[in-house]
């Protein structure tokens, strides 16, 4: 299983993509991770690619089974990673980088359509309402997360001694993890 996860420096990038692969650990796979996170500081892309099965080899991802954004045009950045048959999960926020704001490359007016013309298999989420409505915005990584674990064959037991090992804000987290499961299974 290869999974890609992106977004803008100082949304949670890394920290989500180490909760799965916990879980895929817990679970009895071997993981691979990679990060790219450049210029995250000042608002740059992050990306992390995590590869996990049986045996993997290397942690460099050619095509994704599961895209994870959580800013929308980040996710249209990296679409074409996508397998035929893959999943995206978007985080409905923008975050206007430098280049826009100066109007040198125009943000487009809605990105999550032109995801919608390349993958039918794409899903819309106001993860950032619901991290806001259980009183903080930072754990919309969290939050993704419960959404992505709906496309992944691990039991619940496993995500929640995922959410523990990591063991800082525990409870909300697994709030905000039971919280975007949700999201995605109404």
């Amino acid at each position: 299983m290869d999974i890609l996860f992106i977004g803008v420096g100082g949304q949670g990038i890394l920290f989500a993509s180490e909760l799965v692969a916990r879980a895929a650990m817990i679970n009895g796979l071997n993981v691979k991770k990679s990060d790219i996170h450049g210029m995250a500081q000042r608002g740059g892309s992050v990306i992390s690619g995590l590869r996990f099965g049986q045996k993997v080899y290397s942690p460099t991802i050619d095509k994704a089974d599961v895209i994870c954004s959580l800013e929308l045009i980040e996710a249209l950045r990296v679409i074409n990673y996508l397998k035929p048959n893959g999943k995206i999960f978007v985080n409905n926020q923008r975050i206007i980088p430098m280049t826009a704001f100066i109007g040198n490359v125009p943000y487009p007016d809605d990105p999550f359509q032109m995801i919608k013309k390349i993958s039918n298999n794409a899903t819309l989420l106001n993860a950032l309402d619901i991290a806001k409505e259980l009183s903080n915005p930072r754990i919309v990584n969290v939050v993704m997360v419960g959404a992505v674990s709906t496309a992944l064959d691990f039991p619940e037991k496993v995500w929640q001694e995922a959410i523990e090992s990591i063991g800082k804000f525990v409870e909300i987290n697994k709030k905000a993890f039971a919280a975007g499961q949700k999201l995605c299974e109404s």
